[in-house]
């Protein structure tokens, strides 16, 4: 413990000693998929969309130059839909011109496609889309959003297009700014998003340091030989050689679509929560006497380093598929529980494409056998919480459709609405509760489905771990924001975001101590809407 003392704020300041080399931005490879300016031309000589006038982008030197030519033209539109004909006309312009859907709940639908495209999506659709729809991030805002997420070192150093990215490297001097050493607040971990190449070291260094609760666990291999790594966190009996029951575990999945770097950081922020709160924080320290957690930063680590190094807005892995230049398939549509590849069949270019088989996409099946390898060497999966971006929902079973419900029903409802209000004390986000069913149609009145799937929805870890590992509290959370951002998130709402999910999770081990009479946990007192940067107080 003396030495934990020691070590808790040089980690807070630091990320490992050894040299960790930062990727280079997308912008030091090819501005476009071969695929990407294939199918633009191919749609422009078909539908002859009307020519724009190019913007000027003179006058604004905080943009990288060939990020801003990667980017340069797209465009996220949402549209307001009220009926199945304007959801169904979406849908089809969607899978015509494999376009990108990056969101769609009960109220909209955003899709990013290139300016010059937008004549001939709404050539496809009814008149009543025609002026119900408005942008959310027009040609450069895109850019520069992407811009923004990047770390500011790397910022700062990548300015025009003929410097190329210097390599960096981190030491454990590193100054937080602000004086601040014992905090995730304040460690310069969470000042910015991360690439693998410092999450795995980061991760290695904490489970060498709290050996007494951390473990590194490797859950299998990606389609590119990576290693799938995890964290496993819990306090083991030391009076017994062998458990007497299977070990309660809640396990965390982050990052299956690869865009979504705040489920990566918001992952490795609870994990850094639990990890140094043990033996200083009575509810974190019985929690984890009571429960292990698996945290898995990112199951989907090929497409999250492609994010680094070629295109930030790549969604599925990295996987080869019948096409050759249409790589990857989409790792949440892939799990063999009510697999509905036949929605995607053939069409490898599209961002949902879920293969031609149930667990095709390897890291899908790679976590699936893990799993049920866990299940059959004493661990039970009590809950399952997998983590998305964004619309701010927090959604359970069952995802394939809405004319089924799962049993407990009730209990279900009780925990989420439990964990949104966590959430919402915390940082003041309200976050909805409903099925997943609900989730993937853009419209549900009174538990009915009016409309249809903006996507297919089968196939999903959610619906998976629930039915066929019987994990009985499994939620998919996705995160802020509501559609400023989307997937651009910046960097100053990684901490913030971190603490209200992580609060969420000291509400979830309270409720679970309860539900399965272990060890009674302090109580979690939910206080009055704090500002920005205060959390969920916890009783010692």
């Amino acid at each position: 413990m003396r030495l934990q003392r020691t070590i808790v704020p040089l980690l807070a300041l630091s990320l490992p000693v050894a040299a960790i080399h930062l990727p280079s931005l997308p912008s030091q490879h090819p501005a476009r998929s071969t695929w990407r300016k294939v199918s633009n031309r191919i749609i422009s000589a078909l539908w002859r969309p009307e020519s724009t006038t190019p913007q000027c982008h003179n006058g604004r030197p905080d943009v990288d130059a060939k990020l801003l030519a990667q980017y340069e033209g797209d465009i996220v539109l949402r549209f307001n839909v009220s009926n199945a004909e304007e959801v169904d006309s979406l849908k089809e312009a969607v899978s015509t011109l494999i376009l990108d859907v990056w969101d769609f709940t009960q109220d909209w639908v955003d899709i990013r496609l290139a300016e010059p495209l937008v004549p001939s999506l709404l050539g496809l659709l009814p008149k009543s889309l025609h002026n119900s729809h408005k942008p959310l991030l027009r040609q450069r805002d895109l850019a520069l959003a992407i811009w923004n997420t990047y770390p500011k070192s790397i910022a700062k150093e990548s300015t025009t297009v003929a410097s190329p990215v210097p390599q960096r490297q981190f030491s454990a001097k590193l100054p937080t700014g602000d004086g601040k050493t014992t905090s995730g607040d304040s460690n310069i971990f969470f000042s910015d998003y991360q690439p693998l190449s410092v999450i795995v070291p980061w991760m290695r260094l904490l489970s060498s340091l709290f050996t007494t609760h951390t473990r590194l666990v490797k859950i299998g291999t990606t389609a590119e030989g990576r290693d799938i790594h995890a964290l496993r966190i819990g306090v083991h009996p030391t009076n017994r050689q062998e458990e007497t029951s299977p070990r309660k575990t809640i396990l965390i999945a982050a990052g299956l679509h690869a865009r979504e770097w705040i489920s990566t950081s918001t992952a490795n922020y609870i994990a850094y929560s639990l990890i140094t709160g043990y033996g200083k924080n009575a509810p974190i320290t019985q929690l984890l006497e009571a429960f292990d957690f698996v945290i898995v930063p990112t199951i989907n680590p090929d497409g999250y380093v492609y994010t680094w190094e070629t295109d930030r807005l790549w969604r599925k892995n990295r996987q080869q598929t019948n096409v050759r230049f249409c790589q990857g398939l989409d790792l949440d549509h892939s799990f063999g529980y009510e697999w509905d590849g036949d929605a995607t069949a053939g069409n490898a270019c599209s961002e949902s494409y879920a293969g031609e088989q149930p667990f095709q996409a390897t890291e899908a099946k790679q976590l699936a056998q893990w799993a049920k390898n866990q299940t059959e060497n004493s661990v039970e999966f009590v809950s399952f919480i997998d983590l998305h971006s964004y619309s701010q929902q927090i959604l359970y079973p069952y995802g394939y459709s809405c004319d089924r419900t799962p049993p407990g029903l009730e209990d279900l409802e009780e925990l989420a609405f439990g964990l949104e209000k966590a959430i919402r004390v915390s940082h003041g986000h309200q976050y909805e509760v409903m099925s997943a069913c609900e989730g993937n149609t853009a419209w549900v009145k009174d538990k009915k489905k009016i409309l249809p799937f903006v996507e297919s929805p089968g196939g999903s870890a959610l619906d998976y771990f629930h039915h066929e590992l019987h994990t009985r509290w499994s939620y998919q959370i996705k995160l802020r924001d509501k559609g400023t951002y989307g997937f651009l998130l910046p960097r100053e709402h990684i901490v913030p975001t971190g603490k209200e999910i992580f609060d969420a999770m000291l509400y979830l081990g309270s409720f679970l101590t309860e539900a399965y009479g272990v060890a009674k946990a302090s109580p979690v007192t939910l206080a009055k809407s704090v500002p920005e940067g205060k959390g969920l107080k916890v009783d010692l």
